[in-house]
């Protein structure tokens, strides 16, 4: 069953073109990997797709789930089991991760008609999600991201996709700034949260290393905003070997 449809999407940011006709399909059950050089517009689809105040749609369409996903607002895309994962994740003085997480995920499950959980029942959803990522419980407690280091953020924003259980997930350069032992963490956090027949990925990502942990069922090479190659996870490896340049031309 086919997903997400984006076709002859055109997109730009104080009129400058960035997205220039790009087309993709995403089946369920499937992870797929955008990859390509600085300033192809790999942020600028996951921004569009999330719904990010600035970035006008001049063309094209995208269809999620059968809906015109750019029709919707932001909270209703994320309602209807959109996610986005930021490559540099934001901080919220004042305002704690449980208090954060809880009033997300009740209000999506308001909207779904729902009944929210309790904080007991919020709490217990929490710890188990902070407790397969490796996050310490006192984390929950502090504010949004502030004062975590680059892989704490990441490991944060993988407790949130867990417990937000998103249908759809736009993972934006998860892999920046994390060091070994944290990429196979959020590496295996990705696989067990999102590949499920019902789920989807779409990895955007510069480089190889975290497809090591996360093997792709499609890499497509984005360029000038537009897809110039698609292939298996082996596209993935030429790009390592011999760069953007070469494969993506």
């Amino acid at each position: 069953m086919t997903m997400l449809t984006i076709d002859n999407l055109h997109a730009e940011i104080d009129g400058k073109p960035i997205l220039k006709g790009l087309t993709l399909q995403v089946d369920a059950g499937e992870i797929h990997a955008i990859m390509g050089p600085n300033g192809a517009g790999k942020s600028t689809l996951g921004y569009v797709l999330g719904g990010r105040p600035g970035y006008e749609v001049t063309a094209g369409s995208v269809t999620f789930n059968g809906e015109d996903l750019l029709d919707k607002e932001p909270h209703e895309r994320a309602a209807a089991g959109v996610f986005l994962g930021f490559q540099y994740p934001v901080e919220i003085p004042g305002v704690s991760n449980v208090q954060f997480l809880r009033e997300s995920l009740n209000a999506q499950r308001a909207v779904r008609g729902e009944k929210p959980l309790s904080g007991a029942e919020f709490l217990k959803v929490a710890r188990a999600q902070a407790d397969a990522l490796g996050l310490q419980q006192d984390m929950l407690k502090r504010p949004v991201n502030v004062g975590f280091s680059g892989g704490e953020k990441k490991r944060n924003e993988m407790v949130q996709m867990g417990i937000i259980d998103p249908k759809f997930a736009i993972l934006d350069e998860t892999d920046s700034g994390l060091d070994i032992d944290a990429l196979r963490v959020v590496g295996d956090g990705i696989n067990r949260i999102m590949r499920r027949p019902d789920k989807a990925v779409l990895l955007i990502t510069h480089y190889q290393r975290l497809l090591d942990y996360v093997r792709p069922d499609r890499v497509h090479v984005l360029a000038d905003g537009r897809i110039t190659r698609s292939g298996g996870a082996e596209l993935a490896q030429q790009l390592e070997r011999e760069g953007y340049a070469e494969v993506a031309a």
